[in-house]
């Protein structure tokens, strides 16, 4: 079986645990932890969106009376949950981002 294969059917973003090389993190900044703080404020910042995004999209849905059968059948709700349960972790998202130089990120301390 061929590497090259299993990276062509592969997703642009992981949807599990993938092991990283810590040598690849660190290439841009010149500092792991440089890095890391720069990816988890770049996941914070994609779990923030999705989250607006969803209670936004659910918002809909919401009504002044609710009962308990309202609520389990509602299934555009359920939909929408169960796809958004589906996206890859905002972590995960946000490493692939940055190994693939879509993060501007700037470090003041280190400017003229």
């Amino acid at each position: 079986m061929s590497n090259t294969n299993n990276n062509a059917n592969k997703p642009a973003v992981a949807s599990s645990t993938v092991t990283r090389d810590l040598r690849e993190l660190d290439v841009e900044t010149g500092n792991i932890y440089e890095s890391l703080v720069i990816m988890s404020k770049r996941a914070n910042q994609i779990s923030n969106n999705v989250k607006e995004e969803l209670h936004a999209k659910l918002s809909e849905f919401a009504s002044s009376n609710d009962n308990l059968e309202e609520i389990f059948e509602n299934r555009e709700q359920i939909e929408i949950s169960k796809y958004y349960e589906r996206l890859p972790k905002p972590s995960l998202v946000a490493v692939q981002e940055f190994l693939d130089g879509k993060v501007y990120h700037r470090n003041p301390v280190k400017e003229d």
